[in-house]
């Protein structure tokens, strides 16, 4: 059994971060992260906190084989979240305001970042709900990606701590997918059945991309489930690990599957729609490998894994025919 931080153990931290004047009342673990963990810290004076922990046992992902420069793959640690929290703040992008970064583990054993609270609205529940109110932090939003996707990067890949590829990305990309296709065949036999005819077409969409060399910042898997807006209506972006320097088409690829119908208003910068398919068929089989992996593990939202995998699986065959 996992167990996770409790009071006590953040006692100590609280009072050499707020001093000895102000007392912890609660500390709650926040669902949905699956490679870090993250407490909201409740105080005695009704402020809040955010910790991260980056530790093995908050951490659910099973190891697994990588394609060598694939900037995605396991994007997580302190070290990334320093880099990015720089990066996106020199961008002008709104990110939690940073009050401590520890990478000595003297506080718990672990990396650890304390950041504000930006609060515990997400603007996926503010579209669910009121998409009258959100229409305005959607615009802010579509404004931040568009001084991130014009940043220009020198080179597809993570800002620091992995190195250069002198790879396109289109290329990277085809690797990774063929990687989770082969994975994913392992496991299920409609994708084994239709490997070669999987494989074809991604191969076919990589041929209808031209060249190109030109990057920008991107976020990875950019959700509205990973954008918080505060009181003030402000976007603000977390899991912010994976920022890499890569083709935007990338993250427009993903921010059209999670956006849906709100997409169109973040009015996205301009797209290459060969380089945009190519990534989207992608993402839909590392949608399948992912979940059937982290499936294995003790994660404790099983079945909705299973389910992701399932309706992507659907969708990657529905591409190729039968």
């Amino acid at each position: 059994m996992r167990t996770f931080l409790r009071p006590d153990d953040v006692r100590d931290l609280v009072a050499g971060q707020f001093g000895t004047g102000r007392r912890l009342v609660g500390l709650d673990r926040l669902t949905g992260g699956t490679r870090k963990g993250v407490y909201r810290l409740r105080l005695d004076d009704g402020t809040t906190a955010v910790l991260y922990v980056w530790a093995p046992g908050e951490n659910y992902w099973p190891p697994s084989p990588a394609v060598p420069d694939d900037p995605f793959t396991d994007a997580s640690g302190a070290d990334l979240f320093a880099t990015a929290h720089t990066a996106l703040t020199a961008a002008g992008v709104r990110v939690p305001h940073l009050l401590l970064l520890d990478r000595t583990g003297r506080h718990l054993g672990a990396d650890i970042a304390l950041t504000e609270d930006a609060g515990a609205v997400k603007l996926e529940a503010l579209l669910e709900r009121d998409p009258a109110a959100a229409a305005a932090p959607l615009a802010a939003l579509g404004d931040a990606l568009r001084r991130m996707h014009t940043t220009p990067g020198p080179h597809p890949g993570r800002l620091a701590g992995a190195p250069r590829s002198s790879r396109s990305a289109e290329d990277i990309v085809v690797d990774r997918a063929l990687l989770h296709l082969r994975a994913v065949a392992a496991r299920d036999a409609r994708m084994a059945d239709a490997h070669d005819r999987i494989a074809g077409h991604v191969r076919r969409l990589r041929a209808a991309v031209q060249a190109r060399s030109t990057y920008g910042l991107v976020h990875g898997e950019l959700g509205p489930d990973h954008v918080l807006v505060t009181p003030a209506g402000e976007p603000v972006l977390i899991d912010i690990e994976g920022l890499t320097w890569f083709d935007v088409e990338w993250e427009h690829a993903w921010l059209r599957m999670r956006f849906g119908d709100a997409y169109p208003r973040l009015r996205p910068v301009e797209l290459d729609p060969h380089r945009l398919e190519l990534y989207r068929y992608a993402q839909v089989l590392s949608l399948i490998e992912g979940p059937l992996r982290i499936a294995d593990t003790d994660f404790p939202d099983r079945q909705w894994m299973l389910d992701l995998a399932e309706w992507n699986i659907t969708q990657a065959l529905a591409a190729v025919g039968p």
